[in-house]
């Protein structure tokens, strides 16, 4: 019986098992999923495989087999070993867990090294940007400087773009709902092993801004809009048109700066927008807008896709009220489930929403931007 090509994947939420490790699966991978979710792991390793549902009126599944599941809490020698073994090690846990299973993965990279010739290409398919350089740093953090050196053309770090929108689902099975649409861009010049659905490109910067500040930005005005309108369901949301009216044009200023930054053609990045937006009303994917507007700590970070488009489209001398709308609207989600939500409401009752723009999106006092913020803020809190 031929063996088949190994990956590990970081990760065995409903990304990782609805999309990137489906797509390995697909290519003829056996694919290792790693996590500390104890029920998901003994359930891989049970049934042995899973069901991929597309959120379509025709409900099209595909059966994705040749899975397992290791917990890199209980079984670190067993993750080190099939990491020896991997040709592919990606991740899907969400950017602030990389630092946390560096360690890990620095031990399972020092012994693939050591203990054969093949190749490692590693890729973290996190929504931020340079996530795969930040996993890299803190693994280099944890190896000897002998590992350091024979690192050279032997393991291989690339950043990566992923989209696909996967809802939160019954937690009691590993099928996964998905909707039909999905892009996952690499960026290498090197030739590597193809896998079903990855896309190569020389520069990813045009494909990841493009994609979070269309898709990501999109999505959370849309979720904090329609959290504010009472509404359950992003489809429910984009069915009221004024909010989608506000949407569309929130995306034609964070769409003016790329246009502006990357010279991508206006009319086809219309389409793209229009795209998108089609994709947000799909109703068979019932997407809450409590899950799509969570943690909103991270969503208001400098660099993610409400802030960064709103300081870039300002230095470019572009409009960014709509924007402001936006990040207003973020400041007011108060969803009680969610930590993060909870502590923005304790900082502005505190401090006030100025205080909350300068310490989590370090924006200053000054700002056109947070002045606007605040001025919307007042508006929509009424």
């Amino acid at each position: 019986m031929m063996m088949l090509k190994q990956t590990v994947h970081f990760g065995a939420g409903n990304i990782g098992r609805g999309f990137i490790g489906a797509l390995f699966s697909q290519s003829g991978y056996h694919v290792t999923f790693v996590d500390i979710a104890e029920q998901i792991i003994n359930k891989l390793n049970d049934e042995k495989r899973y069901q991929v549902k597309l959120a379509t009126e025709q409900n099209e599944t595909m059966t994705i087999e040749n899975v397992s599941g290791l917990n890199n809490m209980t079984q670190e020698d067993e993750v080190i070993a099939a990491i020896k073994n991997a040709t592919y090690l990606t991740t899907a846990i969400g950017p602030n867990i990389l630092p946390r299973i560096a360690p890990l993965i620095a031990r399972g990279i020092a012994k693939h090294i050591t203990e054969t010739e093949e190749k490692l290409y590693v890729i973290a398919c996190e929504n931020q940007i340079g996530a795969t350089d930040i996993l890299r740093n803190h693994i280099i953090d944890h190896l000897d400087e002998e590992t350091k050196g024979k690192m050279e053309g032997r393991i291989y770090f690339f950043n990566s773009a992923v989209d696909r929108i996967v809802p939160i689902q019954d937690q009691d099975s590993l099928d996964v709902l998905v909707e039909p649409y999905y892009e996952w861009v690499v960026e290498t010049k090197e030739s590597i092993p193809e896998i079903n659905g990855m896309k190569i490109v020389e520069e990813l910067a045009p494909f990841i801004e493009r994609k979070l500040f269309t898709v990501n930005t999109g999505h959370a005005v849309i979720a904090y809009l329609g959290y504010l309108e009472g509404k359950e369901t992003i489809d429910q949301t984009l069915a009221d048109e004024a909010v989608a009216k506000q949407v569309r044009e929130t995306l034609k200023e964070t769409g003016a700066y790329l246009v502006q930054e990357y010279g991508l053609n206006e009319e086809e990045h219309l389409t793209y927008i229009n795209k998108n937006i089609e994709r947000f009303k799909n109703p068979y994917l019932n997407d809450g807008v409590t899950r799509v507007g969570r943690s909103p700590i991270r969503k208001l970070g400098p660099e993610d896709r409400l802030i960064r488009p709103a300081t870039q489209a300002q230095k470019a001398g572009l409009p960014f009220t709509n924007l402001a709308k936006a990040i207003a609207a973020a400041l007011l989600f108060d969803h009680q489930e969610d930590e993060e939500a909870m502590e923005i409401q304790r900082m502005i009752e505190e401090h006030g929403p100025s205080y909350v723009l300068q310490t989590i999106s370090k924006l200053d006092e000054g700002s056109d931007i947070l002045k606007e913020v605040v001025r919307q803020y007042e508006t929509l809190k009424k």
